[in-house]
């Protein structure tokens, strides 16, 4: 007898983290693009999803009384696959972030799959900033074009990368962020020395840079001095710039 196949689920935000007071007016979106892989039809795994909420409810905490809400954003199916279907979902959950709470500005967040994902749908008239976490990026044969970059003007984009991410080359994102540089000023990467592709090793600094970068770039807070110099540092110097340990324990504007 065949298997039947079921239709895979459509895209859809999880419920929203934030620390809300009352009342809570929703100033700033996040949205959190978990990690995949190459190419699966797969329905999404739950535990991607479930990796995703300690950090977002790090940044709702990091952002108290600013007014964000963070949404982890659960795709399709777990693969980027042909038609970059996570790209797609990703500037479906920015519309339904419009159509939830107005005119907000909007943050695409994503690690991994969810990078590149990130990356891809930066364009969305929504987004006014990018944050690409070990972003997966094809080479070679795999990448007949290079990844397109344009579309990101008029927004802030950091990308961070481990130095020992043996998932995807830290020298793509480097080359990504190069190119993005000439036609968009605000762009910076910053590279997690010893670190690997789920940046563990120094997740606290990650973490901290991550939440820096949602208030500088959501509500117009200062940011964080080694992050407002990597934005004004010319290449290689602000596509290079090394994050410090023990950076977030005590943060000088």
């Amino acid at each position: 007898m065949a298997q039947r196949v079921l239709p895979l689920p459509a895209a859809r935000l999880g419920r929203a983290v934030h620390t809300a007071g009352a009342p809570f007016e929703v100033s700033g979106v996040v949205l959190l693009l978990p990690d995949g892989e190459t190419a699966s039809r797969r329905r999404p795994s739950a535990l991607s999803y479930a990796r995703q909420l300690p950090f977002a409810r790090t940044l709702a905490r990091a952002a108290q009384g600013d007014g964000l809400a963070v949404h982890v954003v659960h795709y399709r199916s777990r693969g980027w696959n042909s038609g970059a279907d996570p790209a797609a979902d990703a500037e479906w959950a920015a519309d339904e972030a419009v159509r939830r709470y107005g005119d907000v500005p909007v943050c695409l967040a994503g690690h991994g799959m969810g990078g590149r994902a990130a990356l891809r749908a930066g364009g969305h008239t929504a987004v006014t900033s990018v944050l690409a976490m070990a972003p997966w990026l094809p080479e070679g044969t795999a990448a007949p074009e290079p990844e397109p970059v344009k579309h990101l003007a008029g927004r802030r984009v950091l990308i961070v990368h481990g130095t020992n991410d043996a998932r995807t080359d830290p020298e793509l994102s480097y080359r990504l962020a190069e190119r993005a540089k000439k036609s968009n000023r605000d762009t910076c990467r910053f590279e997690v020395h010893s670190d690997g592709h789920a940046l563990r090793q120094h997740r606290s600094e990650v973490t901290a840079l991550a939440a820096d970068f949602v208030r500088g770039s959501l509500f117009a807070r200062s940011y964080a001095r080694p992050v407002a110099d990597a934005f004004a540092a010319p290449p290689p110097l602000g596509l290079r710039m090394p994050l410090a340990a023990g950076f977030g324990q005590s943060l000088r504007h």
